[in-house]
């Protein structure tokens, strides 16, 4: 039997995450604590008309976080959920105020292929909105953006990459930690939030709050 390797953190009390994407699980996991996943039932409306990137993801990781929290009221509860960001040039006058499009994750193959093809040769904003909800508390809300610049591939080769089915349940139709990587040429900001969770702001909070410790429990 292997062994468990030591945790970093230990936890003070009973952690949900509020998730099904296998990648946020990998990431909280990797601390070493030890949690409960229960995905949200909550529905997950469209953007608002004018909604920015970031109140929407907060909107939507709220909406996951709370729906949770009432069916686990003694537990803490997090919640994130990952959009994709990018602004089209319209080719007006100074070429800066085109359509902003806010990406979930692609409903189809086409979708996928239309998605990477709005990102191809731009500079997209990755926004991450985490909820936090602690027992006795207001939750603790909070967003994080990753600025990520994709190369200029022809249609051919992003069709081929949405052939492979992996952009399918991924914010923006692509995967950084998978065969979607070749196609990224820059990131700055968290990488971790690129992926679904922004690691280290995230164990921040959860310092903060003391729903963790450094240490093996």
């Amino acid at each position: 039997m292997t062994a468990r390797p030591p945790a970093i953190f230990q936890e003070t009390r009973d952690i949900v995450l509020a998730s099904a994407s296998p990648r946020r699980l990998e990431l909280l996991g990797s601390l070493g604590l030890r949690f409960e996943v229960q995905p949200s039932r909550a529905e997950e409306p469209a953007p608002k008309p004018g909604e920015e990137p970031a109140a929407y993801a907060l909107r939507m990781a709220g909406l996951k976080t709370l729906e949770v929290a009432a069916r686990f009221p003694h537990a803490v509860v997090l919640g994130a959920d990952t959009v994709v960001a990018v602004r089209e040039d319209d080719g007006g006058p100074g070429h800066d105020a085109g359509i902003e499009h806010i990406l979930g994750k692609p409903s189809d193959e086409a979708d996928a292929r239309r998605m990477l093809g709005l990102l191809a040769g731009r500079t997209h904003a990755v926004v991450t909105g985490c909820v936090l909800a602690i027992p006795g508390r207001e939750p603790v809300a909070f967003a994080v953006s990753t600025a990520v610049t994709m190369g200029a591939y022809s249609a051919e080769t992003l069709a081929a990459y949405a052939a492979t089915g992996e952009p399918l349940d991924k914010a923006g139709a692509y995967a950084i930690q998978g065969r979607g990587a070749f196609l990224v040429t820059r990131v700055e900001g968290s990488y971790t939030n690129v992926v679904g969770l922004p690691l280290g702001e995230v164990v921040k909070v959860l310092l903060e709050w003391d729903v963790i410790l450094p240490g093996q429990g």
